[in-house]
C-alpha cells in the first residue's frame, strides 16, 4: 500500500493549519489515519471503505462524517476549528441558463 496520497493530504492539512493561524500538528497514526493534535478538538481523518461513496471519513469529537474530496475534508476541519467560519456552499439546481420571458 502506498502512503503517498496520505502524505500529500497530511502536508496539505499541516499547511492549512498554518494558513488558518491554528496551532496544531498533523500526524499519521499507525493504521494510516491522519490525526490533528495540539488543538481542543479530537480530529481524525481516515480513508473511506471502497464500498462507500465517500473518499474520506472525518471524525470530530466522535462524530463521523463522510467527505467526497480533500476540499470537503478541509471544510469540515475548518468548521470544527473555527465555529465562526462562514463556509460558502454551492447549490446546484436544474434550471435554464436564461429565464424565459
Amino acid at each position: 500500500m502506498s502512503w503517498a496520497p496520505n502524505d500529500l493530504a497530511r502536508e496539505l492539512l499541516a499547511q492549512s493549519l498554518i494558513a488558518w493561524r491554528v496551532a496544531g500538528s498533523v500526524e499519521r497514526a499507525s493504521d494510516g489515519a491522519l490525526v490533528i493534535g495540539g488543538i481542543r478538538k479530537d480530529i481524525r481523518i481516515d480513508r473511506a471503505q471502497p464500498h462507500l461513496m465517500f473518499r474520506w471519513m472525518v471524525t470530530v469529537d466522535g462524530r463521523k462524517r463522510g467527505a467526497v474530496s480533500l476540499v470537503a475534508v478541509l471544510r469540515q476541519v475548518r468548521e470544527a476549528l473555527d465555529p465562526g467560519y462562514a463556509a460558502n456552499r454551492v447549490r446546484i439546481a436544474v434550471a435554464p441558463l436564461v429565464p424565459s420571458q
